[in-house]
């Protein structure tokens, strides 16, 4: 157990004052925690704005405050929490609650023993090994950390407990209050099934299929067949694009709907599944709903989560682009009543599926805990939804009514995710060995503020450098969330965000981000959930050659980075050992290849006075013209960081090399500008042939894509396959990926075995063509 850190509790003055004069307003300066009374409401139109009074440190306070929510008889925050969850979701919640004065208490595998929401609590405990079901899903393990620890609440986060209804209830047998709804609200709205049917009895739409408990394979192919092709098979109790699949005809209806059971079993313990139609041009749209114990529910606008990967979201915006006045109170109206049918408290979001072909919407689903998302919500309001939350939970009331509900601007995030978008966006692990960032502007969302104030920017980040992304948890690293005001000036402004975010050690989504919110048809809004696959060749274009300008910056940091160590003094033996084993000190020669395989040779000479270089580019043939560059001024600037003039152009690089294999092979990941590139500069011939690292590609060869889990080995030795057959299933970060045979012929060998974790690159099973054999 990490020893606990003392804490300070702040109290709260009242101070009463119209909302027109907050702009005025002089505040003590021993005042650390204020909570705004209004006597107005607020309006609010496109020529002004009001400003609420918000310190991003401790300063609490709101757009503005019903009279019923703010009185000297509101109930206390409570003294320490309990946050069940890990990256930077965990971390997200114990910034609020260290804003508020409330301690806060981790827990963590043991994997997770120095990751950042460790570090960041008062108290911390280490619930079991890296397997989830053995330690964040382990609700007895954490009521102990309760127990232990002298928690009075505990927040869920997202994922794991967080819409499990025997959690909930285990802790209030034990006094221990759940930060989200009750327990009959998860349980009526965590089965997509049940859901549907309340939703229907209330009048909200819903999209046709079957939501019944009969889950014989045939009868659902039946229901399938009833509904008609496309249709998604769904698990009741699932999220987050997990246990979903698209089937498009009956052939393949058995095989999706093993593989999503089987992944639903394991992320959510229920293997029941739904069959809805498939709608072929949807949107979601998605509205956060509050609720709080004294009956009173409202909503805090909607959310566009359209372009998703994967069935999974990886950009979301507030307020959605293109919606009506009419509709979007349409879908607040929804979404409240679908809260009310249910008796909801707490945070939540209704889901719908907007068909662009009809501009009809349907209720989706309702997920139970605060989404991923929520910082979009946030930021075009003002407000903190984990404060919301401790607040309703604490026994108090929601700190505004609907018509004080502001929304200023557009807002935008990104995920930011280990995986690699050229290989199917599957999952990838290792260590983060180099992490830069834009300058946040803000840690919670800014005040409403006036249309001419600058972009705000947010990072919610659970992993910083030298960080482990493992194989046993989602692979999302950080969100990026920006603000402007409106969609274009928001959208400029995380296009330079993620221009300065840089990331070495592991493939990540960030050029393919760049690329999605530079592409027209998302500029113009045409966003639905097919936009990538229907856009994919433009965002994954061919990979580019680097120009020359940035292979030379490559070159000069190489060359300075080898330079030895200036002394004061010059001997006779440092002069001698250069010229013995280095031949002629001015001219070094480098090779690099590209990420399409071509060979750049670079020949860097030193001037004889030093600091100014020469640099020719000679690219393999067909690859680019040769260039020159002459008198180039370099220096580093830091271990990392490149200062030259190139082309009579000053430009800063971050250059980050990462070794490769065994035999002194590196690669140097550039970051110049807007212009990022990756080459290796491979290890002199003798070195590699030397290496035991290398070694020739099995013909034939399935392999690891990625460190997985072997979930299934569905061949033997001998076996005939066919071409796409299903030959291994594996499991990473959640996600479940099927190996299928390249082509018709017989299983050689199977290096591989159920339940063992391979590494990413073994040889799982070779494939001896039919031609072959």
């Amino acid at each position: 157990m990490i020893p606990s850190r003392s804490s300070t509790t702040r109290s709260a003055r009242i101070i009463s004052h119209p909302v027109q004069h907050f702009n005025r307003i002089r505040l003590p300066a021993a005042t650390s925690h204020i909570v705004f009374r209004s006597t107005q409401p607020i309006t609010l139109n496109a020529k002004q704005k009001t400003r609420n009074l918000v310190s991003l440190f401790g300063v609490r306070s709101y757009a503005a405050a019903s009279e019923s929510a703010l009185t000297l008889s509101r109930k206390p925050h409570f003294d320490k929490i309990l946050v069940a969850n890990r990256g930077e979701i965990a971390c997200r919640v114990i910034r609020t609650a260290k804003k508020l004065g409330i301690r806060t208490v981790a827990v963590y595998s043991q994997v997770d023993a120095d990751s950042l929401h460790v570090k960041m609590a008062d108290e911390a405990f280490c619930i079991g090994p890296a397997q989830s079901s053995e330690s964040y899903l382990r609700i007895d393990k954490i009521i102990e950390a309760c127990h232990r620890s002298g928690a009075q609440a505990v927040h869920p986060g997202y994922g794991f407990l967080s819409e499990n209804a025997d959690f909930a209830e285990r802790l209030d047998k034990e006094g221990i209050t759940f930060i989200g709804p009750p327990s009959n609200a998860i349980i009526s709205m965590g089965s997509k099934s049940e859901s549907k049917n309340i939703m229907t009895n209330a009048g909200v739409p819903c999209v046709p299929g079957y939501h019944g408990t009969n889950q014989d394979p045939q009868h659902l192919l039946y229901e399938a067949e009833k509904i008609g092709f496309p249709v998604l098979i769904k698990a009741v109790h699932g999220g987050g694009g997990k246990g979903m699949r698209t089937v498009d005809n009956a052939s393949a209806f058995f095989e999706a709907l093993e593989s999503a059971q089987r992944e639903a079993l394991k992320g959510f313990g229920n293997a029941t599944v739904l069959v809805e139609k498939f709608i072929e041009r949807p949107r979601h749209v998605e509205v956060q709903v509050f609720a709080d114990t004294k009956g009173n529910t409202l909503s805090l606008w909607e959310r566009d989560c359209s372009v998703q990967r994967r069935n999974q979201k990886i950009i979301e915006e507030a307020p959605a682009p293109g919606l009506s006045s009419d509709v979007r109170a349409d879908l607040g109206a929804k979404a409240v009543a679908a809260a009310k049918a249910v008796g909801y408290v707490g945070a939540g979001t209704v889901e719908f599926i907007f068909d662009k072909d009809t501009d009809k919407f349907y209720f989706m689903e309702m997920n139970t805990r605060l989404q991923v998302e929520h910082p979009v919500t946030e930021m075009i309001t003002g407000l903190d939804l984990v404060e919301w939350q401790l607040e309703v939970a604490a026994g108090n009331p929601l700190p505004l009514t609907q018509s004080q509900i502001p929304m200023v601007g557009h807002a935008f995030e990104a995920r930011i995710y280990a995986e690699n978008p050229r290989n199917n966006f599957l999952p990838d692990s290792g260590r983060l060995l180099h992490v830069s960032t834009p300058i946040p502007t803000h840690i919670f969302a800014p005040p409403v503020a006036a249309v001419s104030t600058a972009p705000a920017i947010r990072i919610e980040q659970g992993f910083g450098p030298g960080a482990q992304i493992g194989v046993f948890y989602d692979p999302m690293i950080a969100k990026l969330v920006v603000h402007g005001t409106d969609r274009t000036e928001a959208l400029r402004a995380l296009r330079v965000a993620l221009e300065e975010y840089h990331i070495v050690g592991l493939s990540t989504n960030i050029a393919f981000l760049r690329a999605l919110a530079g592409h027209p048809a998302f500029i113009a809004g045409e966003v639905e959930t097919g936009f990538i696959p229907k856009y994919r060749d433009e965002l994954l274009p061919p990979l580019a050659e680097p120009s020359a300008e940035l292979l030379a910056q490559a070159a000069l940091f190489l060359v300075l980075r080898d330079q030895p160590p200036s002394t004061h003094t010059a001997t006779p033996w440092t002069r001698l050992a250069s010229r013995r084993f280095g031949g002629d000190i001015h001219t070094r020669t480098v090779s690099f290849e590209t990420g399409t395989g071509a060979v750049v040779s670079l020949r860097i000479r030193t001037h004889p006075t030093g600091g100014l270089f020469d640099v020719a580019v000679q690219p393999t043939p067909g690859a680019m013209m040769p260039v020159e560059f002459r008198g180039i001024s370099a220096s580093l600037t830091s271990p990392t960081s490149l200062s030259a003039t190139v082309a009579d152009t000053v430009s800063r690089a971050t250059i980050v090399p990462q070794a490769h294999g065994t035999a002194g092979a590196e690669r140097l990941h550039i970051f110049s500008g807007p212009h990022a590139a990756t080459v290796l500069r491979r290890a002199p011939e003798w070195a590699e042939k030397l290496s035991a690292d290398t070694h020739s590609l099995a013909r034939g060869a399935l392999r690891a894509p990625m460190p997985s889990l072997v979930v299934d080995v569905r061949v033997a030795v001998g076996e005939r396959v066919e071409k796409g057959q299903a030959v291994v299933v594996l499991e990473s970060m959640k996600t479940e990926t099927v190996l299928r045979a390249p082509g018709d012929g017989v299983i050689k060998a199977v290096g591989c075995a159920k339940g063992e974790m391979v590494e990413e690159g073994k040889e799982l099973v070779e494939i001896e063509e039919s031609g072959e054999a």
